[in-house]
């Protein structure tokens, strides 16, 4: 495992999403045994960057990475994210008191003096980003925070909230079937202001790890499991998208390679400065997501990639109208 920057942060070319071990967006996750034992082997495969949120569990996920994590703190970035009320709506707060709240209560349930990498979790619009950023500059200042991020962002509040406070990196869903990024600016002022991109849902959400039937969205957790609401999962939408699934394991046939992997190569391919964290429950597909750091693909394969990709259509949106509206749009 080969390191990357984000900004001034340096980690493992591939991180680990936590979220999915805890109760959350995609459904109960597992027993924590279990929990503990997927993050401890993605250390031992050389993983060194782990991403969790107050919100996952609510606090369960963080507890989790914790107790996982404090035998070899020092050897770990660990991610951690602020914003939403955890009130039982789906509000936002950023409060500046709450965030400096958060921060403290973090902390106790991370097992650590210092969050290396501290994101807001969606851009609130009824706080400006320059309050949230200089909330986060003074605890930067005072040793509790490393680093700064956002997650979600618009390219006009990434520069607002870069100019008083420089952003380490930016989050955002990022994948071969998910490139808004590539269109509405984020990526691009992330390379002139020198932030690293993490892409979340580097596998479409799941999508892309070509495991899932064509009716997977039947057999979701449909009070737990977002997805089970998303338009990309729907039977239609899985059935059109297959050409996706199929053009992948064609093209990674070469590499003796999977779809997740050449989905997760192609991410690491495009810049320097992109840590994809692909989150798991399962070890297997863990290290089948890790495998993706053998796979270096040149110019001319990026070429080669992106022309069988335009042929193919790509159906169905992000997610559904609820969590779209949290997204930076300005």
């Amino acid at each position: 495992m080969k390191t990357r920057k984000l900004g001034a942060l340096e980690v493992s070319e591939i991180g680990f999403g936590d979220m999915e071990l805890t109760p959350g967006p995609y459904g109960l996750g597992i027993e924590r045994p279990e929990g503990l034992r997927v993050i401890r082997d993605a250390y031992e495969q050389g993983v060194r960057f782990f991403d969790t949120a107050e919100v996952y569990g609510p606090y369960l996920n963080e507890e989790l990475v914790g107790e996982a994590l404090a035998p070899v703190r020092d050897q770990v970035k660990i991610a951690t994210k602020f914003g939403f009320a955890i009130d039982g709506t789906n509000r936002l707060d950023s409060r500046p008191e709450r965030i400096r709240r958060v921060v403290e209560e973090s902390l106790k349930r991370l097992r650590t003096d210092r969050i290396d990498l501290f994101y807001q979790h969606r851009v609130d619009p009824s706080v400006p980003i320059e309050d949230v950023a200089g909330t986060v500059k003074d605890l930067i200042q005072q040793g509790k925070v490393l680093h700064f991020g956002l997650s979600e962002p618009s390219a006009t509040t990434l520069r607002r909230a870069h100019a008083v406070q420089p952003v380490t990196a930016v989050q955002t869903e990022y994948s071969i079937i998910e490139r808004s990024v590539e269109r509405n600016g984020v990526l691009d002022t992330c390379e002139e202001l020198g932030v690293g991109f993490v892409p979340w849902g580097p596998l479409g959400q799941g999508f892309l790890s070509g495991r899932m039937d064509v009716n997977v969205q039947s057999t979701m957790d449909q009070e737990n499991d977002l997805r089970a609401h998303f338009p990309r999962f729907s039977p239609m939408v899985m059935q059109n998208n297959q050409p996706i699934i199929a053009f992948l394991a064609k093209f990674g046939a070469a590499w003796g390679a999977t779809p997740a992997q050449m989905a997760l190569a192609w991410l690491m391919a495009r810049k320097p400065w992109i840590v994809p964290i692909p989150g798991t429950t399962k070890i297997d597909h863990l290290r089948e997501n890790l495998g993706a750091v053998r796979i270096e693909l040149t110019p001319t394969d990026l070429r080669e990639l992106e022309t069988g990709l335009a042929r193919l259509e790509i159906y169905g949106g992000r997610m559904d109208a609820n969590q779209m509206a949290q997204i930076g749009q300005d």
